[in-house]
């Protein structure tokens, strides 16, 4: 029986494309749309744990990421 887990996915624009990342695993992918980028992620991260040895899962695998938006000043006062 297959269990659910919950990740995180980080999504940017590059050039023509996106960029998909999974902090928690440090796996990215890509694709030409948002949605693309996000299946291929799905898809990358399902490929990695059916093939990864338990002690590069349990190596990668990082339990706490801490997404947030940061205030920066810039440029002279």
């Amino acid at each position: 029986m297959k269990q659910i887990h919950q990740f995180t996915a980080v999504i940017e624009r590059e050039d023509d494309g996106y960029v998909s990342l999974c902090p928690e695993l440090d796996i990215a992918s890509q694709g030409d749309t948002v949605e693309e980028a996000r299946v291929n992620l799905i898809e990358a991260i399902e490929l990695f744990f059916e093939v990864a040895d338990p002690s590069e899962i349990a190596s990668r695998l990082k339990s706490e990421i801490f997404i947030t938006r940061l205030e920066v000043s810039i440029g002279q006062a």
